[in-house]
């Protein structure tokens, strides 16, 4: 084949892809500072105390604010959002935050997902003090929007392990680079 048409083919797949995913649901979830240099405050009735395990639902219409409080005792470094409702594809979900500097989604081999924020070591965004108040927003880009009732657990402070994906191209990589170096050795001394 001439790299023209290697070319083309590669579009036709990049360009089928993304309509495919092309859902217009885009559901958002942006995780945000509460009365700390922002304009969100809690509410009338406070925020609610949560330690580093807790449970909470989307708000009925599908979109809105949850107000919380760490009182868990200890800084949150990373946080968990695991959405139970198999409802949502980890492919249309993007979240955004201002205490956190990485969040990434992904899909779990149970057909759950995952929103995974994760703190900087220095600077800003290191996560989520102690006794400090923040929000998770709800919110949409287009048409559609998250199901009410939708059910979430987080979990603080989890543990990142690398998928067994990422170690065996990791591995791979390695590999290749040793045969590489035994056969340039080869050429060099013969």
């Amino acid at each position: 084949m001439k790299i023209s048409q290697v070319c083309a083919v590669a579009l036709v797949l990049v360009v089928g892809s993304v309509m495919a995913f092309a859902d217009g649901i885009d559901p958002k979830v942006i995780i945000n500072g509460v009365n700390s240099n922002s304009d969100v405050t809690c509410p009338p009735s406070g925020c609610e105390g949560v330690g580093t395990n807790f449970t909470f639902a989307v708000p009925k219409r599908g979109s809105g604010t949850l107000y919380f409080t760490n009182t868990s005792g200890v800084t949150w470094t990373s946080l968990a959002l695991i959405e139970t409702g198999h409802q949502i594809p980890a492919s249309a979900i993007s979240c955004s935050s201002n205490l956190f500097s990485s969040c990434t989604e992904k899909a779990l081999g149970n057909g759950n997902v995952e929103i995974l924020l994760s703190a900087a070591k220095c600077g800003y965004n290191k996560g989520i003090q102690n006794g400090q108040s923040f929000s998770i927003k709800f919110a949409r880009d287009g048409a559609g929007s998250w199901p009410g009732g939708l059910s979430f657990s987080g979990h603080a402070n989890v543990a990142t392990v690398p998928e067994p994906g990422t170690i065996a191209l990791m591995v791979t990589g390695l590999g290749a680079l040793v045969s590489r170096r035994k056969m340039w050795k080869n050429r060099w001394n013969s």
